[in-house]
């Protein structure tokens, strides 16, 4: 008896409003994880410092790779995010700009 896949059970992130979806491995960023996937979020720093690619966190949680990312806390109240610095919990949704760069594979 062959054991049955394993279903995919790394978080995903969809970027809206174009609902692109894609999946987060272990340890990406969610910029580098639409990077990866063909879809290019706005960033520059990649450090949590510059705030290009600030946008806002719909639903979801996340963490930082940085003790505290470039934001206000006013910002973070909003449910504002900087992606370049933001691990997902689990799913997450952002409300972001965003360009296909190339078709994911």
């Amino acid at each position: 008896m062959n054991p049955s896949p394993s279903p995919d059970s790394r978080p995903v992130l969809t970027v809206q409003p174009l609902d692109w979806c894609v999946r987060v491995a272990p340890g990406q960023s969610l910029v580098e994880a639409a990077r990866a996937a063909g879809v290019r979020l706005r960033s520059s720093c990649r450090n949590g410092t510059c705030r290009a690619c600030l946008c806002r966190l719909v639903s979801g949680e996340v963490a930082w790779r940085v003790e505290w990312p470039g934001l206000t806390a006013e910002e973070h109240a909003q449910g504002l995010v900087l992606p370049c610095v933001a691990l997902p919990l689990g799913d997450v949704v952002i409300e972001a700009v965003a360009e296909v760069v190339c078709a994911a594979r």
